[in-house]
């Protein structure tokens, strides 16, 4: 007997985990038929797709309304396709102002909601505790400092670790290996390797490409031994990086692998505020963060986000600026690339961070997230615990 799964899994991030979970299943034997959102990958190994992440991750208030026809298209076929399949339970990942509203419908429907990978609202809209309260049956957390809040509201929660750990192979921290890909790529042992990661939303991209791009300009001009690397996130194609680039004046390599693969290329990074920073952190890499929106929508953020000076997840994760991030205006390329280049230039603050950033893993629990995930869901398809 088959079973029907819906998973919802709009974001870069968020697909990857979830496809995970998928190859998990399929290597265990549990035959399960999941449809819902998620990305070409997913679809790959069997997953139905009512609606595409590549096409659905949007953030900010204009970039929604622009895309508000499609995502309410995809809501509703996805509510008509639970009513009609009574899934097991719906998994639904990160992605809130659309998760929220489809778990108070599946409630309705009598549909069990399982939530991995939550919204931060510890940090900002602390107010919807209580949708989480009132339709949401289970908590999957990756950080344990969140286990803590949702026990403290009353929300059934379970910490699994992040699942990004099981991305982190042995082989990324093999000198020998990584001087070699480097090699292939032209890059010479006194070259200092800069990656530009923008972000794996099309409205990131258009916030933070060019910028990134005079940035490394700046970085280049100064620091001639630097050689650059745009690394396209998953659900982007080289062509999307392209199409935006427009004229520069400094050689720049794109590419695009796994994405622990290409973070493990490089010695700094200019990253985009979300996963990926994590990601970075993860492989010990130096880095500057930075976030740009629309006006409007950076003028709600900077009034709803309350009770922490960060954004950074890194910074976040230590309580303390363990790597600069700029906001906004201050996200400018001078800025940039003044905080890009004390890295370049000081090999002895490059040793100071990655020293920093080695914690970071030790506080994301152990390997194993997307198998303890699987366990859990295990009773929802009333299966037995694995062993």
């Amino acid at each position: 007997m088959s079973d029907s799964v819906l998973i919802v899994a709009a974001e870069a991030s968020s697909s990857l985990y979830a496809q995970r979970l998928l190859e998990t299943w399929d290597a265990g034997g549990t035959d399960v038929k999941a449809f819902g959102i998620g990305s070409r990958d997913m679809e790959k190994l069997g997953f139905e797709c009512l609606g595409r992440s590549e096409d659905l991750a949007v953030v900010g208030l204009q970039e929604v309304l622009a895309h508000i026809s499609d995502i309410r298209d995809v809501f509703h076929e996805i509510v008509a396709e639970a009513e009609r399949r009574k899934p097991r339970f719906a998994l639904l990942l990160d992605y809130p102002d659309f998760n929220f509203r489809l778990a108070k419908r599946l409630k309705a429907l009598g549909v069990p909601v399982v939530y991995y990978i939550s919204p931060q609202i510890w940090a900002w809209r602390k107010g919807r505790i209580r949708l989480v309260r009132k339709y949401v049956d289970r908590m999957l957390v990756l950080f344990p400092f969140e286990k803590g809040f949702y026990e403290k509201h009353g929300v059934p929660v379970d910490f699994v670790g992040h699942p990004a750990l099981d991305e982190i192979a042995d082989s990324l921290f093999d000198e020998k290996a990584l001087a070699e890909r480097r090699r292939r790529l032209g890059i010479g042992p006194g070259d200092i390797v800069l990656a530009l990661m923008p972000g794996s939303r099309r409205s990131e991209i258009k916030h933070h490409l060019r910028v990134q791009l005079e940035t490394a300009s700046l970085v280049v001009a100064r620091a001639p031994n630097t050689k650059v690397l745009l690394l396209v996130a998953p659900t982007l194609e080289r062509e999307d990086l392209r199409a935006q680039m427009g004229a520069i004046d400094v050689p720049i390599q794109i590419v695009k692998e796994p994405p622990m693969d290409m973070i493990s290329l490089a010695d700094v990074a200019l990253v985009a505020s979300g996963t990926a920073t994590l990601m970075v952190g993860m492989l010990e890499k130096p880095m500057v963060v930075m976030y740009r929106m629309n006006p409007f929508t950076a003028f709600l953020a900077k009034r709803l986000v309350k009770g922490t000076p960060f954004f950074g997840m890194v910074n976040l994760i230590m309580g303390r600026e363990v790597v600069p991030e700029l906001f906004q205006e201050a996200a400018n390329p001078e800025r940039l690339a003044a905080e890009i280049l004390a890295l370049v230039r000081d090999p002895g603050k490059r040793a100071r961070v990655r020293a920093d950033l080695r914690e970071v893993r030790g506080r994301l629990g152990e390997k194993g997230a997307t198998r303890k995930v699987a366990e859990i869901l295990d009773r929802y398809l009333g299966r037995e615990a694995r062993a």
